[in-house]
């Protein structure tokens, strides 16, 4: 929650408490989980680097697949933001093979989201809108976004956003705002910082063009869902 509403000295706070508290329980393995959602906040930063070596800190075969699984998508992320395709590859690769062998392993707990019918698909879909190729990312976004339950309002806004990026980078600049627009009213119930960071880079992608009929059709909501009010 700390982290949804942009206090990352408070997520990073009680991620340790937690850490803590698993470990007097005897949960050794949250403490690797611990580093993936690390990962995630320099991911936000824009932190290439730092993305990447938390989340290889998780990759130990000591630790359970699904944190594995998850630890190698989160290093995904981190060299699609660097730039580096076959690095990032790998890692989903990786953290396909993972995922799978960890559906099977019913002591681990369910670390991570548990909507999405194929994370690894979904993850490829997100880094290559970082790595350039925003046509491909859209091609997956559009068939993993389709499979999303409709009562998981966070995930749906959460993927769909990046859905609607990646058709507005590819230049498909009135489907990427009809995507929006359908968007909008999900994204300002979920209330999310993180969201909300591609939302204003999806805003600014989308401000090029502000004569055009689509993008006037859903501003003024979209500059009222940014706004420091409306969040």
């Amino acid at each position: 929650m700390a982290e949804e509403i942009g206090d990352d000295e408070a997520a990073l706070r009680w991620t340790d408490r937690a850490v803590d508290l698993a470990e007097a329980a005897g949960d050794h393995d949250l403490a690797s989980y611990a580093f993936v959602r690390r990962a995630l906040i320099t991911y936000y930063k824009g932190n290439a680097a730092d993305t990447v070596a938390l989340a290889a800190r998780a990759r130990s075969r000591r630790f359970p697949d699904r944190i594995r699984g998850l630890a190698a998508q989160r290093e995904a992320q981190g060299h699609a933001l660097a730039g580096d395709y076959d690095a990032c590859m790998r890692a989903l690769d990786a953290a396909r093979l993972l995922l799978s062998s960890g559906q099977h392993d019913t002591e681990a707990p369910a670390l991570g989201t548990t909507h999405l019918g194929d994370p690894a698909a979904m993850i490829t879909g997100w880094c290559l809108v970082d790595l350039g190729r925003p046509r491909q990312a859209a091609k997956h976004l559009d068939r993993e976004c389709a499979a999303i339950p409709g009562h998981a309002l966070r995930t749906r806004a959460r993927y769909g956003v990046r859905r609607a990026l990646a058709h507005a980078v590819a230049g498909e600049f009135d489907h990427s705002c009809e995507l929006t627009g359908r968007l909008l009213q999900t994204t300002d119930c979920v209330g999310s910082a993180t969201i909300a960071t591609d939302l204003r880079r999806l805003a600014r992608t989308l401000a090029r063009h502000p004569r055009r009929p689509a993008f006037l059709a859903i501003s003024a909501h979209l500059n009222a869902s940014l706004a420091p009010a409306g969040r």
